[in-house]
């Protein structure tokens, strides 16, 4: 039997790119925090990214388009209970209970300042929504409590040590966990990254541009493979069934769609 820590230590060392990623690959990656992840930052800071990310999600119908994915993997349960975790602004739950008449949902952040907003606005007064402060890692709920756990376009915001930590927490208190995030770009595509990105770096001399820039250039590097959604999976529970979904669009920015659930949970 592999011991715990064992594991622990190797999940820790493994490079986004996965077990079996390239000498390039492994370069191709970054410890650099976002500034939505930093302490050091003014909370007025993030909140400037959170909100350029809820405008850049809206004008690309993301929200949307993962509300739909996200309630095709309930599809079968006539009142879903759905939690939310690292809700930022909380417009994909908005979607997901405007979308479906009996669906509750709790919206969940480990930032307190996003939480708070998400109460004191629309989202928050809603009958069938209620908001909270939530560690992925430290989910404050019985095992089953809910139907889905859903964490969409953050998931590389963790390191690999609590990434995993999360996928076995979100399959405990959920029956299924479904990862939405940006899709890793091939080592060629993480070298040429800089270069097709030399319009947007242009752009980044206008101040407001900035701070959301500096995040989403950052979060290409973070992201992870399918072989490290695979070892981050197996390394929570090695029965852990794995499924990758198809991304909700096909335009915009790439995205890998992965559902993890328990072997005593019946498949989709």
């Amino acid at each position: 039997m592999v011991d715990a820590s064992e594991v622990e230590s190797a999940i820790a060392l493994m490079p986004r790119g996965g077990p079996d990623a390239s000498w390039l690959d492994r370069r191709m990656q970054t410890d650099v925090l976002e500034y939505t992840d930093r302490y050091d930052v003014p909370d007025e800071l993030k909140q400037k990214v959170i909100t350029s990310l809820d405008r850049v999600g809206t004008l690309g119908r993301v929200h949307e388009k993962n509300a739909r994915a996200a309630l095709r993997v309930v599809s079968g349960i006539p009142e879903p209970r759905i939690l939310e975790i690292g809700a930022g602004h909380g417009k994909l739950s908005a979607k997901i209970v405007e979308y479906h008449p009996e669906a509750t949902v709790t919206v969940s952040d480990l930032d307190p300042t996003s939480v708070a907003n998400i109460a004191a606005g629309e989202l928050g007064a809603h009958p069938r929504v209620r908001t909270q402060v939530i560690d992925a890692t430290a989910v404050d709920a019985p095992d089953d409590s809910y139907d889905l756990v859903v964490f969409a376009m953050s998931f590389h915001h963790l390191p690999p040590a609590i990434a995993y930590k999360a996928i076995a927490e979100a399959t405990r208190v959920g029956k299924r966990f479904l990862v939405i995030d940006l899709k890793r770009p091939s080592p060629k595509g993480l070298v040429l990254t800089p270069i097709l990105a030399l319009p947007m770096l242009a752009a980044a001399v206008l101040p407001p541009m900035r701070p959301l820039l500096h995040d989403g250039f950052i979060s290409g590097l973070r992201a992870y493979s399918h072989s490290a959604f695979t070892a981050l999976g197996r390394a929570a529970d090695p029965n852990m069934r794995i499924e990758f979904l198809p991304a909700p669009s096909r335009f915009g920015p790439k995205s890998t769609t992965v559902l993890f659930s328990r072997p005593d949970v019946t498949p989709t």
